[in-house]
């Protein structure tokens, strides 16, 4: 008995469906990028991120950020952190974030974050300054 030329098709057609199915994503294939870099001091600074699919360079949306935290890590003041709190979405994939500037300087946000579909944990640490 040889292989039937339905067999036969389906044989040729594997190699095909393999290419056909998407890339997996990795956690590292995403991160968060400031929309500024510098900020007046102050209270009630808001201060907005995009998350970022870096291999199509578009914004990801949905993502469920469950730690954020802005202190002076730069200027080697990591104690000195400032209360932060999330505010609704603007746009899909931005992120806002309404904290105090309490000196001027060097300041860190940290994020950790849950991209949905996919597995693990994003975390980014990003750097900015605040102006007098």
């Amino acid at each position: 008995m040889g292989i039937t030329p339905t067999l036969r098709a389906l044989i040729a057609a594997l190699p095909l469906a393999a290419i056909a199915l998407p890339a997996l994503a990795d956690i590292n294939d995403y991160e968060f990028q400031l929309t500024q870099s510098e900020f007046k001091q102050g209270d009630g600074i808001v201060i907005t991120v995009k998350l970022i699919d870096k291999r199509s360079g578009k914004p990801v949306p949905d993502a469920v950020i469950f730690a954020k935290r802005i202190d002076m890590e730069p200027e080697g003041m990591a104690t000195m952190a400032s209360p932060i709190e999330a505010l609704p979405a603007l746009e899909a994939g931005a992120y806002s974030f309404k904290t105090n500037l309490v000196m001027e300087g060097g300041w860190r946000l940290s994020l950790g974050a849950k991209v949905q579909g996919e597995t693990g944990t994003l975390t980014n640490k990003l750097i900015f300054k605040a102006l007098p």
